[in-house]
């Protein structure tokens, strides 16, 4: 942590990731121990609280990814407390224009860059007060989420923003957007999400996307670099799915 998943994100390599959206410690741990780049908490969609990423956070503290924290909304006190707690970074949904954009930098970012106060609690305690307020403007990572019609029109505003590490496509949310719920392979949607990476060029900005197991390798070869593979409830039911579906075909024959 601290710092590390920044340079990653710099450095041009593909980042395989996945979603924590069961607030239960050994759920997370598990997540942790697998090898995975970086992993992601949902609050936006999934039941956690403070306190809940608190725990999540303690229970991945002896992993190497990269810890990111999808916020409920581009909210100053929301993105604070989050990032008090020493994830790597934040994930703000819902960003459509620059000025968004720059709320949500200055967010996370202390005086007299931006408007974060300051009051780390545990990764103070990790860390020592000192050497990560001085560091954390620096070290933040700002992923924003692009999921709307709105947002792709202006992302060469949205990239002017200094302060944007990363940008995360969300295609469900994005396929609605457009007018296409539920339909990812959509001709417009997947048209949308192929600009979104032309826009990318020749910036330091690295693109994002939620995938599954199915999707991650079209997504990687579009040229996506921070790529979400799956989440931990839905490896679980793969698993039991495809453990049940073998064993009632061998009671069969």
């Amino acid at each position: 942590m601290y710092g590390k998943l920044k340079d990653r994100l710099r450095s041009g390599e593909i980042l395989l990731g996945a979603c924590i959206e069961t607030p239960e410690p050994d759920y997370a741990e598990v997540m942790g121990l697998i090898g995975f780049d970086w992993l992601w908490i949902d609050m936006e969609h999934c039941p956690f609280s403070i306190k809940d990423v608190e725990t999540t956070l303690q229970a991945l503290q002896s992993t190497d990814a990269g810890i990111l924290v999808r916020v409920p909304w581009n909210d100053f006190v929301y993105i604070k407390r989050v990032l008090d707690l020493g994830p790597d970074g934040v994930i703000v949904p819902w960003i459509n224009s620059s000025r968004e954009a720059e709320e949500a930098v200055e967010a996370c970012r202390y005086p007299p860059e931006g408007i974060r106060g300051c009051g780390p609690r545990r990764v103070a305690w990790r860390r020592g007060f000192e050497e990560y307020v001085k560091n954390a403007n620096r070290e933040v990572v700002v992923v924003l989420q692009i999921e709307t019609g709105e947002a792709v029109r202006n992302l060469d505003e949205i990239f002017k923003v200094d302060g944007v590490d990363a940008t995360f496509i969300g295609p469900a949310d994005l396929s609605a957007n457009l007018g296409h719920i539920g339909e990812l392979d959509n001709t417009e949607v997947l048209e949308t999400i192929r600009e979104v990476l032309r826009r990318h060029e020749g910036k330091e900005i690295c693109p994002g996307i939620a995938a599954t197991p199915g999707s991650a390798q079209r997504y990687i070869e579009m040229g996506f670099r921070l790529v979400s593979v799956g989440s931990d409830l839905g490896f679980m039911r793969m698993k039991a799915e495809e453990i049940l579906r073998k064993l009632r075909s061998l009671l069969k024959g």
